[in-house]
């Protein structure tokens, strides 16, 4: 048996956003896997004492430890948490999360490289991540894209009457959520009838922005705070559109998701989504921070109905590549 610790905030019983360390520690362990986590405590410092804890823990019951790797102040997590296991030899393979890391790449190089060259693999959940490591000389890298169980994502069909949009992420500046809002009053400027709910859980203060800012445009959006995976998947059978706000991401779960709803597509081209969707194929692609490029989107997802309906149904097929069943080998030929 493999004994696995996983690094990673998991922090979902605290209200936020439900994280990989939850999903994927949850089916490796079903696959045999013998796993542990850390950490769960939410105040930052006190959560890498734990994370370091751990290391120290089960340093003798540990064949390789898994580390989630973000690009914003929790970069650092990842540094010590390195820095930690190569001074009691242990394997460990980072998790390249954060959309935003070849700006860690490039502006904090030492540390990037003490982390990652030393790691046993680093893992790139996108094409773009990958590339994006190779461009600055990294080789130790093994692409496992994102994933989702299939089984839990019912495909429904949908009409476009009215334009009823759905945004799903934690609300952080990062995903850009105003322009969400945006989007919305431009519809409604040009008496196109349209709705917008935005699920998530406050992460930055974002979500109270937002709240402030449709009060201040004066359009009515629907705020539901965190739900759960359950609870948005119910929700979105009444939505047609799942728009993509982000200024930075890597592969987004929520879109894979998304896709395999039948909800059609619109997302910022940054990152790694457009290794993720094809444009006009999979989904609509537009510039970022910019609300008139997605209300022309909408108009064109609505007035083009039949492509639509491709889009979406090649949007699906595209998703049931991302099958755990499909991608837990690449884990287990990584893991054995």
């Amino acid at each position: 048996m493999t004994n696995l610790l996983y690094i990673g905030n998991k922090l979902s019983s605290k209200g936020k956003t439900v994280t990989s360390i939850e999903t994927l520690g949850r089916l490796l362990k079903a696959e045999g896997f013998a796993i542990k986590t850390a950490s769960s405590k939410v105040n930052k410092v006190f959560r890498l004492v734990d994370m370091l804890y751990c290391v120290v823990k089960y340093r003798k019951l540990t064949d390789f430890v898994l580390i989630d790797t973000y690009s914003t102040s929790n970069f650092y997590y990842a540094f010590f948490v390195s820095k930690l296991c190569r001074l009691l030899s242990l394997k460990y393979i980072p998790i390249l999360r954060g959309g935003n890391l070849p700006y860690r790449l490039k502006s904090y190089p030492k540390l990037s490289k003490a982390i990652f060259t030393n790691a046993y693999k680093n893992v790139a959940p996108s094409l773009y991540m990958q590339s994006n490591f190779e461009e600055f000389g990294y080789s130790n890298l093994v692409c496992i894209p994102n994933f989702i169980e299939i089984r839990n994502y019912p495909f429904k069909a949908r009409n476009f009457d009215k334009i009823k949009l759905l945004w799903v992420r934690s609300f952080s500046k990062i995903y850009n959520p105003l322009l969400a809002i945006q989007i919305l009053k431009i519809l409604k400027s040009e008496n196109i009838e349209a709705e917008l709910c935005m699920v998530g859980p406050e992460n930055d203060g974002s979500l109270e922005e937002a709240k402030k800012y449709a009060k201040k445009l004066n359009v009515d959006v629907t705020f539901t705070g965190k739900l759960e995976k359950e609870e948005w998947i119910s929700l979105s059978e009444s939505f047609n559109i799942f728009i993509n706000t982000t200024n930075f991401d890597n592969m987004p779960v929520s879109v894979i998701e998304a896709m395999a709803l039948g909800l059609s597509i619109i997302s910022t081209d940054i990152g790694g989504v457009p290794f993720l969707i094809t444009n006009e194929v999979d989904g609509i692609l537009v510039a970022p921070n910019n609300a008139e490029d997605f209300v022309k989107a909408i108009k064109k997802i609505k007035s083009q109905q039949d492509r639509t309906s491709s889009m979406i149904s090649s949007a699906r097929k595209n998703a049931e590549q991302f099958d755990w069943s499909i991608v837990k080998n690449q884990w287990i030929k990584l893991l054995q």
